[in-house]
This record gives C-alpha cells, sequence and structure tokens, in this order.
C-alpha cells in the first residue's frame, strides 16, 4: 500500500470543525512534521500541509522545496479542506499556498494555522515544530487553585518591542523579569504578540493567529520568556483580537475568493474605522478557528490570561455606523447575537478546559452581565476594564486643582456602579497616543505639582476597589507619549522627580500584596466603606478597606494644593493606625514636610458615620494610608523631612532613593 494521499487524514477528523466544536483545530490543519507508513519503504518522514478552502478549484502548495513553482494538494471529500504530504521536509522549510478560487483568479495566500512566520516584509509561512519542555509546574499548579477576584493583580502593560528597543524574547527573559520583579507587579499584560506586519498598529491587526511575532525571535524563545516570568512568581496576560482583522491580501482576506473568515456584507464584516474585516461568528468554522486559538495561547504558551480587545465593537452591530450602514439581528435590536453567543462560548470553555485561566474584557459600554456567568445569563468573562473610571479620573487630573470642587463627583462616581461588575482599572497605552500626552503632561501647573499629582492619583488608583493596570513608562512620569519605534526614556529615572515616582509604584505594589484589605474583597461592598465622599471643597477623599478577616486600611487622597492639618477622619475602632504610606515622603520626591510621625490615634469620638476617629496630616496633592493595629505598636516618633513610614514602622531615610538598587541593566543609559 502506498503512503495515504491525504497523510492520514480522513473526512471524520473535520467533523467538530465543521460544527464549530473543534477547539483544537491547530492539530490537523496547517503543517506538521508526520512519519507515514509505506509498505515497501517502512516509515517515510515529511510534513503534511493541511489548509480549509472550500470554494476553491484547485489549491498548489508553493515552497522553498519546489522553487515556488507550485505541487497540486488533494481536496479531501466532502470537507473543503486540502492536503499534501511532501516527503523529506522538515522544519525551517518556507511556503504559502497558491488557490485558484471560484472566479479564476489565483491568489498566494500564508497558513492561516502556520505557528511561525518570516519576519515583515517578508510573510511566508514556516514549518515548526517547539522542542520547549515546561519547567513551570509550580506555578501552573499555584494557578489552578488561585481565585483571581480574591487575590492580588498589579499589570505592567508592555509592548515588547518598545520596553527596550531590539531586545528579543531571550534578552527580555533577564532584563523585563527582573524589572517586573524588582517593581512588584504580579502580572504582565503583552500586547499583542501574534505576527502583525504593521509595527504602528501595535499588534492589534494580525495576520497570524497562532505565530508569535518573528522580529524577536523564535516561538519556543517566547515559550522561554513566559517560563522565566512564571518562575519569577509573575502571571503574563496576553492581548487576543478576535474581533477583526487587516485587509492584506496575502493573509485571511478572500481568503478562497470568497468572504471565507469575514462577513459578505460589508455593513456586517467590516469596520471602516479601521479599514478592516470582521469575522463571521455564526459561521461554524470561523468558530472552531478562534476557539481553538485562545486555547492555543492558553494551553501552547501557558498564557494565564486573555485580555479580549474591542468588545464593544463586536457587541454591537452598529458600532461606529450610521443609520443605513448596519444590518438589524433577526429580532431588529443592534446586539450582534452571534458575536454574544461565540464570547459565551469562549469563556465558558476555556474556564471550564482550564483551572485557573482568566479572561478580561476590553469594554466601553454599559452593556449588562459582561463579567457574569454563563450560566446566569452573562458572558462569562472574569473582568472588564472600567473604562468610565478612568475616563472620569483622567478628566479630573487634567483640571486645575481649584477648579475639581467643581468635579468632585467624578471621583466618586465609579462606586455607584462598582459591584455590578468585576472591574480592572486601567491606565493603558490607548491613554498615552494620539496627542492625549503621557500622564505626567495631562496635570497642570509646575512639575513638582504634577508628580505630587500624579503620586497621589496612582495612590487612589492602588486603594480603590478593583485590580490596577499601568502601561509601561507610565511608572516612573515619561515626558513623550509612546512611541513603537523608540525605547522608553530610561534615562530620566535618574533624574528628580522621576525617580521618586518609580519608587512609590515600587512600594505601592509591595503594600497592595501585603495587605489582603486592598484586594481580597474587591468584588464585595464588604471590602469598602467611605469615610468622607463629600469633602468638595478640600478636593479630599478617603475610605477604609477590609479583607473581611480583621485589617483594615483608611485611607486619605488629598487633590488639592493646601495640605490639610489636623484633619478629622471617622474610623472603625479606636487606638493605633500605623501610616503605611505617605506620597509626599522625601523618599517620593516628595517636601517630607506633612506627616503623621508613623502613627495616629482613635479616639471614641465619633465623625463621618464612625464611632471613633482620628487627628491626621494630609500633605498636599498627597496620599497617606493608616493600617489598624489591634495590639498597640511601639513607633520611634521622628519628625525629620527625610523621615519616612514603613509597612514595619518608622525608618529613617538616609539617602534619596538610588537606582543603583535596581537593575542593574536599568541603570542610567545617556545619550
Amino acid at each position: 500500500m502506498a503512503i495515504d494521499q491525504f497523510g492520514g487524514l480522513g473526512g471524520w477528523d473535520f467533523e467538530g470543525f465543521h460544527s464549530g466544536g473543534d477547539t483544537e483545530c491547530w492539530k490537523r490543519l496547517g503543517a506538521h512534521l508526520v512519519t507515514l507508513h509505506d509498505d515497501e519503504r517502512g516509515e517515510v518522514k515529511g510534513t503534511r500541509f493541511t489548509v480549509w478552502a472550500p470554494n476553491a478549484q484547485a489549491v498548489r502548495i508553493n515552497a522553498d522545496f519546489n522553487w515556488w513553482t507550485g505541487d497540486a494538494m488533494q481536496l479531501i471529500p466532502n470537507t473543503g479542506v486540502w492536503v499534501i504530504f511532501v516527503e523529506g521536509v522538515g522544519e525551517g522549510t518556507l511556503y504559502k499556498y497558491n488557490i485558484l478560487g471560484a472566479d479564476g483568479v489565483w491568489r498566494e495566500k500564508v497558513d492561516p494555522m502556520a505557528t511561525f512566520a518570516e519576519q515583515a516584509p517578508a510573510n511566508s509561512s514556516i514549518v515548526y515544530e517547539s522542542k520547549f519542555v515546561w519547567d513551570d509546574d509550580e506555578w501552573m499548579a499555584k494557578r489552578a487553585t488561585t481565585q483571581a477576584h480574591a487575590a492580588p493583580m498589579s499589570i505592567y502593560e508592555v509592548h515588547l518591542g518598545g520596553w527596550r528597543k531590539g531586545k528579543s524574547y531571550l534578552e527580555l527573559a533577564h532584563e523585563l523579569v527582573e524589572y517586573v520583579k524588582w517593581q512588584g507587579y504580579t502580572h504582565v499584560e503583552l500586547m499583542p504578540v501574534a505576527e502583525h506586519p504593521f509595527v504602528p498598529s501595535w499588534g492589534y491587526q494580525v495576520t497570524n493567529y497562532f505565530a508569535p511575532q518573528s522580529r524577536l525571535g523564535r516561538p519556543d524563545d517566547l515559550r522561554n520568556l513566559i517560563e522565566a516570568l512564571h518562575k519569577a512568581g509573575i502571571g503574563v496576560i496576553l492581548d487576543w483580537v478576535p474581533g477583526h482583522f487587516p485587509k492584506d491580501e496575502w493573509a485571511l482576506g478572500r481568503f478562497d475568493g470568497t468572504a471565507l473568515y469575514e462577513h459578505a456584507d460589508p455593513r456586517q464584516g467590516e469596520h471602516k474605522d479601521w479599514g478592516t474585516y470582521i469575522f463571521n461568528y455564526g459561521r461554524n468554522e470561523v468558530k472552531s478557528f478562534l476557539v481553538s486559538n485562545a486555547l492555543y495561547w492558553v494551553s501552547e504558551f501557558h498564557i494565564d490570561a486573555l485580555r479580549v480587545d474591542a468588545v464593544a465593537s463586536m457587541l454591537y452591530l452598529d458600532y461606529s455606523r450610521e443609520p443605513g450602514e448596519w444590518v438589524p439581528n433577526q429580532f431588529g435590536g443592534n446586539e450582534n447575537l452571534e458575536a454574544i453567543d461565540f464570547l459565551r462560548y469562549v469563556n465558558k470553555h476555556l474556564y471550564e478546559r482550564v483551572p485557573g485561566v482568566c479572561l478580561i474584557a476590553e469594554e466601553s459600554t454599559s452593556f449588562s452581565g459582561i463579567t457574569r456567568e454563563v450560566h446566569n445569563g452573562g458572558l462569562g468573562f472574569g473582568f472588564k476594564w472600567n473604562m468610565g473610571w478612568m475616563n472620569d479620573s483622567l478628566r479630573y487630573l487634567a483640571l486645575e486643582p481649584i477648579y475639581r470642587q467643581w468635579h468632585h463627583n467624578e471621583m466618586t462616581f465609579a462606586m455607584v456602579y462598582q459591584y455590578t461588575e468585576n472591574f480592572v482599572l486601567p491606565i493603558s497605552h490607548d491613554e498615552v497616543v494620539h496627542g492625549k500626552g503621557s500622564m505626567i503632561n495631562k496635570i497642570p501647573q509646575d512639575d513638582w505639582r504634577k508628580f505630587a499629582t500624579l503620586r497621589a492619583f496612582y495612590s487612589y488608583m492602588w486603594a480603590f476597589p478593583g485590580k490596577q493596570l499601568l502601561f509601561m513608562g507610565c511608572e516612573f512620569g515619561q515626558r513623550s507619549e509612546f512611541n513603537e519605534d523608540a525605547s522608553l526614556e530610561w534615562w530620566v529615572t535618574d533624574l528628580w522627580g522621576h525617580h521618586g515616582l518609580q519608587r512609590l509604584i515600587k512600594d505601592l505594589n509591595e503594600l497592595y500584596v501585603a495587605h489582603p484589605a486592598f484586594w481580597k474583597l474587591d468584588s464585595d461592598p464588604a471590602g469598602f466603606r467611605w469615610i468622607n465622599a463629600d469633602d468638595v471643597s478640600g478636593n479630599t477623599f478617603s475610605w477604609v478597606r477590609s479583607d473581611g478577616e480583621g485589617q483594615q486600611i483608611a485611607c486619605v487622597i488629598n487633590f488639592s494644593s493646601e495640605p490639610r492639618h489636623d484633619y478629622r477622619i471617622g474610623l472603625p475602632a479606636s487606638g493605633t493606625w500605623t501610616e503605611i504610606l505617605n506620597s509626599d515622603a522625601a523618599v517620593y520626591d516628595g517636601s517630607g514636610g506633612v506627616g503623621n510621625l508613623g502613627r495616629v490615634i482613635s479616639t471614641a469620638d465619633p465623625s463621618n458615620g464612625f464611632d471613633h476617629s482620628a487627628l491626621v496630616q494630609v500633605p498636599p496633592l498627597g496620599a497617606v494610608f493608616f493600617r489598624y493595629e489591634p495590639e498597640p505598636v511601639a513607633i520611634e516618633e521622628k519628625a525629620d523631612a527625610d523621615y519616612v513610614p514603613k509597612r514595619s514602622g518608622a525608618t529613617r531615610v538616609t539617602a534619596p532613593f538610588d537606582l543603583d538598587a535596581a537593575p542593574e541593566h536599568l541603570a542610567v543609559e545617556r545619550e
């Protein structure tokens, strides 16, 4: 018997793919190294190439092994799948598919299932087989038992190509990991790493959904980076883009001469704003393709969470469209019922399939039930980005302090809907591009006030209910907008203001992880209580966070340029409240002149609806946090300007923060 012309595949292998139930279609489609049996020669090694092109008249494999002249592929009956086995061909082979459409036009296409691709501007698919042996069992076992809602999540969003320009996955496995661990983040979020030819798209216009971008190295190099992060105790979130794909003629668009992955009707199948195609979520094969892609990153690359991009554009048929430019659903509404079903399917499958995995929605509307369980009528996401909180708070920061009193509610309104969803508080790349200005330059007045305000805001953000996300460079107050063609401005971290802000983020992360009151009850009203949400004239906000097991932390944030001396705050208990953070401390490049000598004493004097209260000193444009100590704590009282309260009590700072204490490779770079 000769070698099977279908490479060992049959129609039954694609029944799940056609029904929408194949969640691992990358194992059947694409290029695979296989060994087949020949009666005369025994085992024969080679590569099987398989592609779905149901409307094609013919398909050829164009590759370096045939000098790009094309070898005919065979159609597996009743599948729409074309296949060829090429003996002696192995890893590293460059190839494309040449597809003759029903219109008589040949189109050369890359493999939708390729797991490796040439670096742009070249685009050939590459035969690749991972040889990586994972060594992160301890992390994976811990992840499987972690309840994300009741665990700390402080996220550093990273554009890998711009963090330090020119660094590879393997170099980042040392340098990025060391920095993130030093800063104390619990997670990194990687902007889309799937292959994309246009760098300024930041990876949001994907041409190869199963292939990591090759600019930074090979797929196993990315696995090495992810494993290094896991070994450092850092989770990895990947941006995933199932909402749209680009129109590059060599990629998914009009793949076999017809609208195969996208809707044929441009009112349903195109995003005019982005110049992209929209996936046809009602087509079973497309559902198999996308759910498989989600599982592929989670299972093959040990990704811990997927942040799903542009969910709002998927949910609404009239998203960014004028009347007459969209097609209503079967009930006459504007909800994309097929996309809603698809999102529920992906969430349900991944949560059931992979213990500890998490999906996060970037969703900017008031669509109900984003994080409600699928069986309760929701979409099933674990978290939703709180875009309302982000927009409100950034508008507030941009105001001169004297005008903030008339916009006080913009900083408190998020608590009105805080427990309708499970939220992530995002300050992402979208907020520091396209003329919006960097975080430090959003704030008015001089540099002292800019840095003080930003320190107060980050303190507010870390203490507010919800998980935190901060885009790279924002942690040290980079002045320039994000530029994908350049590295972050690391040299400024040696300068006044910048290095203090960077140190504050480090300490905020340490405080956050060490104190369950900041995260354990993020999704439970029992974890938060306003002290005073109505100090409009003072531009001051105060509240208590609790872990439900006795730990209580009072947070006071002053967005006024005036200090608040002997400011009375209600508290839930009498006794010692240790000052665990003062954002105006000298070590953060603050004035260091307004503090609480390490503690305040609460007495049985009712205030703000509490039975107890204390007088506290709150610095201008500053934040102070106090932890309740059920037992008396001995604290050495110091009034010096270099005094900085710490979690373990008061400490004398003998020198300003020195970046030499940071990872060695991030010591100062000067041009």
